[in-house]
Parts: structure tokens; sequence; C-alpha cells
């Protein structure tokens, strides 16, 4: 069943009855500005690579970065399954080098819209990698003393400030020398954290969402909850129910007939007379 409602702001916001439960980006961010990257507007960013929550989240984009040396295999996995832009790790610390370049161009290759290169990518990597690719580069900034201009020099093209607690200032004093760099940051866990990362210069909010874990842990305590199971399901359940067991039956009854009609309408089949 599809439903439809209307905001506040007369928008209306039209959602399936099974895929209502969803992970919900906190409105705060859509104060964001926001970026356009290959002709989409990105404002919110979910942090992850469980395909389940990528799936069931409307975040404008993904950011896939992970604590393991990038794969392949999961960079298109998740970007299979993901129906907004996603921003693939290459690498920087553990993994660098012509390793990295390659997998920068697999990703390409797959369908990423960016790939990032975290804190300790040399800036000779990034500009290899910059040869081989025509996506974006992202590249986080983990720390206030980070040299700015050598990564745009090299070909970064959008910053990601992760510095922790320092986010916001660290975002307000890049955001003093280079006013239109484009920005993405971390925001924290509440509205007010990422209303400041918003005014210090953040174009874009990352958003760290729940884990599966703590999902199904409140799911399970409502489950707990319940008294009785779902009626079990037979032919009189519901009017509804009847209803959509006559239309099954009508449409499978229906489909053989016409394949039936098909198969007596061809010669050397059924009632054909004339042989």
């Amino acid at each position: 069943m599809v439903t439809t409602t209307q905001d506040e702001d007369h928008v209306p916001r039209i959602t399936g009855t099974l895929r209502a439960h969803s992970i919900q980006v906190p409105d705060v961010i859509y104060q964001a500005k926001g970026m356009v990257i290959m002709g989409r507007r990105i404002k919110s960013i979910v942090f992850s690579t469980d395909v389940a929550i990528i799936r069931n989240c409307n975040a404008d984009a993904v950011l896939a970065v992970y604590p393991f040396t990038p794969q392949q295999a999961i960079s298109q996995a998740v970007i299979s399954a993901a129906v907004s832009p996603v921003f693939v790790g290459v690498g920087g610390g553990t993994t660098r080098g012509m390793r990295s370049v390659v997998i920068a161009q697999d990703a390409e290759a797959q369908g990423a819209f960016a790939v990032v290169v975290n804190s300790p990518m040399s800036n000779s990597n990034i500009r290899l990698i910059r040869r081989v690719i025509d996506i974006p580069i992202i590249a986080t900034i983990a720390t206030g003393d980070e040299d700015v201009q050598a990564r745009l020099d090299a070909g970064v093209t959008i910053l990601n400030v992760a510095a922790g607690a320092k986010t916001a200032q660290v975002v307000r004093d890049i955001r003093k020398d280079f006013p239109t760099v484009p920005i993405i940051a971390t925001g924290g866990r509440t509205d007010e954290s990422i209303q400041e990362t918003i005014q210090a210069g953040a174009n874009s909010i990352v958003y760290t969402p729940p884990s599966n874990a703590h999902i199904f842990g409140d799911m399970m305590a409502e489950y707990r909850q319940l008294k009785t199971k779902n009626p079990e399901f037979h032919f009189r359940t519901s009017d509804t129910s009847r209803d959509a067991v006559h239309d099954f039956f009508e449409l499978f009854h229906g489909t053989h007939a016409g394949a039936d009609a098909d198969l007596d309408a061809k010669p050397g089949h059924g009632n054909d007379r004339s042989r």
C-alpha cells in the first residue's frame, strides 16, 4: 500500500506501508546549502557500509569508508545496493601508492560519484589518482594544521573535515582562507552540533546512523511487549485478504486462459480444424 502525507510546508511525502520504517537524517541538516556533484544536490551524507541501512536511509549520498584495506568487492556491493551517490574510500594510511590509484580507477568504473583519501595520503599519491580519474577526490582533514592549499594543488576537489569535537572550529578556520572550497563535515549526534557545523561553513553534513544492533534492540523491546501474535492467515481473515486472494486467482486463471487461447489459435494445436 502506498500512502501520501503532507508536512507543514505542504510538501507531499509518499511512502509504502512496509518501507515506512526507515532511518531519517535529522531535519536540521536541510539548513545546509549543500553542494552539487555531477548534477545531484547533496546536503546529507550517511556514513555506513551496511547495505541494509544504506538501502533504508533517506540521505542524499553515502560515505563508504571503513577501517580495512579498500576492496573492489565491497565498493561494488555498496554501489549496487545504494539508491543515492556513493563516495568510495580508496586508502591513504596502510593502503597507498599504485594500489590506491587502481582502486580509485575501479571505483569510477563501478559508478562511484567520488573517491575519498584519508589524511595520511601523500600529495604525490593524490596527483597520481587525479591523472587517471574524472570524478571528485575528497580529502579527509583530521586536524587544524593540515596544509589545505597543498591538497587542493594536488587535485583534491572537496574537503571532508572529521576532527572530532573540534570539527566546527576546523571548518570555521578553513572557511576563512578558502571561502568557496566545497566542505563536507561530521555533524555530531545532536541538532545543536550539526547546526554549529553548518554555521561554521560546512556545505554538507555527514551523519552517522545508529547501528543495526541498536535498531534491532529497540525493535525487539517492542516485540516483547506484544501480548498476541499476528493473526494466522486464512481465506476469511478479512475483506482485504479475501479480495487479495480473489485477485490473485483471477490473475492466475486469466494468464493461463490467455496462454491456452494463444495455443488454440496456432495451427496444429487444440481445435484447429484445418487439418
